[in-house]
């Protein structure tokens, strides 16, 4: 928050947001999970007139899902045609999805980790229904306003298989805390320029760890890029290339220029077990295959009802959340001017 109705913008050009995560505790199945959001940055209340809430009541939520199951969507009830769930008691569908640009900073559990650009045709928080939302139920995911797929740096997806996970064998040990950086680089390396690549790294026991990069045709990328997701797009086979049709980078920019709501979560995957970030996917498909193997979870895992019958503790801990220049909020750069959130 940044005061008692507005969401905290963070604008992201020439920036970096640093945090420190504990991710011991997340099994198969689970996503701990700390992100950007184009949210109205009052929730709505000013903008839509039967809006009687706002920021301070948590409403205005949007991804690039396009969720049906927001309750609340331009301060009306999305109660027209709502079917609940047949697995959640919390949730349900209804006729209407809130659409907007969403930036994954870190999706993982102890097993494996992704961060995801998802550019959006609309440029702000708006509802959706019909073939705008991009329901898989209808066809339409390819034709929906968002691209659902992202361009993803997921670092087990692309063969590095011992970089992440738990135990010492692993370059980032996810039995043991360790802090993650994400430096957002424009074109002419200002705060007034465009961003144009994404930079990952780590640091456990004092040692900053470099993002492996992945080699596609020769070039080695160790960053989200327009060129990476043009490469590892082919690389993968994914004929839909939603992310250059939804305009790439420059449209990311647009919503992490004009400043973006700082969400964090954590879920079960009711659709398909979450073996997207953790195991192979889709199930069907040879792991042999450029990025079906996404993690070493079975894929009888992550099922909600065993998870939360055999993990009811689970959790992660999320702390030294730090937003400022370029190389100035880790390691040794701890002096440099920065924000600080707890």
């Amino acid at each position: 928050m940044d005061g008692d109705n507005s969401y905290k913008q963070f604008k992201m050009p020439n920036k970096e947001i640093s945090f420190t995560v504990d991710v011991s505790n997340m099994p198969c199945g689970l996503n701990g999970a700390i992100y950007f959001s184009q949210m109205i940055q009052d929730g709505g209340h000013s903008e839509y007139s039967d809006d009687k809430a706002g920021a301070n009541y948590g409403v205005g939520y949007c991804d690039a899902q396009c969720p049906h199951d927001v309750k609340f969507i331009e301060g009306a009830a999305n109660s027209e045609g709502w079917n609940p769930s047949s697995s959640d008691p919390n949730a349900g569908q209804g006729k209407y999805g809130s659409c907007c640009m969403e930036f994954d900073l870190w999706e993982a559990n102890s097993i494996s980790q992704a961060f995801t650009a998802h550019p959006c045709s609309t440029e702000q928080a708006s509802k959706c229904e019909g073939t705008d939302c991009g329901d898989n139920k209808s066809g339409d995911r390819y034709n929906g306003v968002c691209d659902k797929d992202g361009c993803d740096f997921a670092t087990y997806r692309h063969g590095a298989t011992t970089f992440y996970g738990p135990g010492s064998n692993f370059d980032v040990d996810t039995t043991q805390p360790f802090q993650i950086i994400t430096q957002f680089i424009t074109d002419d390396g200002t705060d007034n320029g465009t961003i144009v690549e994404i930079k990952r790294k780590y640091v456990q026991n004092g040692q900053t760890i470099e993002t492996p990069g992945v080699e596609i045709d020769g070039k080695t990328h160790n960053s989200l890029t327009d060129d990476f997701c043009d490469a590892v797009k082919g690389w993968f086979g994914e004929e839909n290339n939603d992310f250059k049709k939804k305009g790439g980078m420059s449209q990311m920019h647009k919503a992490l220029n004009s400043g973006m709501t700082l969400v964090m979560s954590i879920w079960d995957d009711h659709d398909v077990n979450m073996l997207w970030l953790d195991s192979d996917y889709p199930a069907d498909r040879d792991p042999s295959e450029p990025g079906v193997a996404r993690g070493s979870c079975s894929t009888d895992s992550g099922k909600p009802a065993d998870v939360e019958r055999d993990h009811p503790d689970s959790n992660y801990i999320l702390t030294d959340i730090r937003y400022g220049a370029i190389n100035s909020t880790y390691g040794e750069y701890y002096t440099a001017p920065r924000q600080f959130f707890q």
